[in-house]
């Protein structure tokens, strides 16, 4: 007992507990309509709260929990909580995250639903093999949790990295009734369930920071959280079905960051197979340089597919169809309660761009409100150009406690 009590002060000085979390309310103004979708103004709202207790030295817990609502019928309406993000619409309550994270010495190790980057680029990631999306909002998306294990064992200069994830956690695809997903005019279309595979998958990145040069390779063996579809006449009624089904996919990838005296230069590459018939076999690539000026932050670069093989299936994929591009974005602080942002993504034959500017301004501690829009051209077949009648602004209130 004496020995309880004489331990008691430092175990409660070990102990901490933070807690922080937003109410948010965005609207989204489309000047013109789809037709698929006759909507010109939605609104969506979103409470996310997120708490993190360490218990003892070396122990920490982290969770965070979200509830959401809209206007478009995006969110589902039942009374459930979500933890494997894998159903059509975005759930209306949902863990976000729950993991424990144990570290002694050189080993890491965290378990449970987390957030995995990997990569060194900005606006596109080649390596990101565990880091689904929300697409709903195609260019407005936002990253999904993944249950897993993480172990870590490194130093300042060396780290080795190993994830092992027991099932895909997919990303959110465009509803088909809504404006996002871009269909054939006159097919009927409907959506059969999904085919998710099943099995783990795992993954190994090395990265080594040096005196010139900060540099990783990474290895993925699993699925694509992005989605191939399979399609079946029906003829009476007369209807196509769309199944998605999510390939095996094994990645070879490699990034880089080099400051020079001017500019740092970031490349990200990895290569692409797969045992599926059905998928492409490629090789994407970002080459990039970034620049902090004062109040000023760029990164421009040049972002690149190249297929090896073809396959036979329709795919749904942001990342690849804003390779073949031009990427740039940009930051101005103006003040400590004002910035600015550009971001853009132009295809080098100009049959598609985009173009984000936001302006954000905080009233006080809690509120924040941000302004801005997303202008579309281009042409109905490129992947960024058919959603040329989804230009929009943007209006989002936020209060943070």
């Amino acid at each position: 007992m004496k020995l309880l009590l004489g331990l008691l002060p430092a175990i409660l000085c070990a102990q901490s507990f933070t807690q922080r979390g937003f109410l948010e309310t965005t609207g989204q103004f489309y000047p013109q309509i789809t037709t698929n979708d006759n909507a010109h103004i939605t609104a969506e709202a979103l409470f996310r709260y997120e708490a993190f207790y360490k218990p003892v030295n070396g122990l920490s817990l982290a969770g965070a929990f979200d509830a959401r609502t809209d206007t478009h019928l995006q969110t589902e309406r039942e009374l459930s909580l979500s933890s494997w993000d894998r159903q059509r619409r975005r759930p209306a309550f949902e863990v976000r995250r729950l993991s424990a994270t144990y570290s002694r010495g050189k080993f890491t190790i965290e378990a449970g639903k987390q957030f995995i980057r990997w990569g060194k680029t900005d606006i596109l990631n080649p390596t990101d093999r565990f880091a689904p999306r929300d697409f709903v909002n195609v260019l407005d998306n936002d990253f999904l949790g993944i249950t897993a294990g993480r172990v870590t064992y490194g130093d300042q200069a060396n780290t080795v990295e190993v994830v092992f994830a027991p099932r895909l956690t997919p990303s959110r695809v465009p509803l088909l009734n809504q404006r996002w997903a871009v269909l054939p005019t006159g097919l009927p279309i409907v959506e059969r369930a999904p085919n998710f595979p099943g099995g783990p998958q795992e993954g190994v990145r090395w990265n080594h920071i040096g005196r010139t040069a900060e540099y990783s390779l990474s290895f993925y063996n699993g699925f694509d959280h992005l989605p191939l579809y399979r399609a079946q006449i029906d003829l009476a009624p007369f209807r196509i079905e769309a199944q998605r089904f999510y390939p095996q996919m094994r990645m070879y990838g490699a990034d880089a960051a080099i400051p020079f005296r001017l500019v740092t230069l970031k490349t990200e590459g990895a290569y692409f197979t797969s045992d599926t018939p059905e998928s492409d076999h490629y090789a994407l690539y970002v080459v990039q340089l970034e620049r902090q000026a004062g109040e000023w932050s760029f990164a421009a670069g040049y972002a690149g597919q190249v297929i090896t093989e073809h396959g036979t299936s329709l795919s749904f994929s942001p990342v690849r169809g804003s390779t073949r591009a031009i990427v740039a974005h940009a930051g101005y602080t103006i003040d400590v309660n004002r910035s600015f942002s550009l971001e853009t993504v132009i295809r080098q034959n100009g049959n598609g761009a985009y173009l984000k500017p936001e302006y954000t301004q905080a009233f006080g501690q809690h509120w924040r409100l941000t302004a801005g829009f997303v202008l579309i051209r281009g042409e109905e077949g490129d992947f960024l150009g058919q959603y040329h009648r989804n230009s929009h602004g943007i209006l989002t209130v936020r209060y943070s406690f």
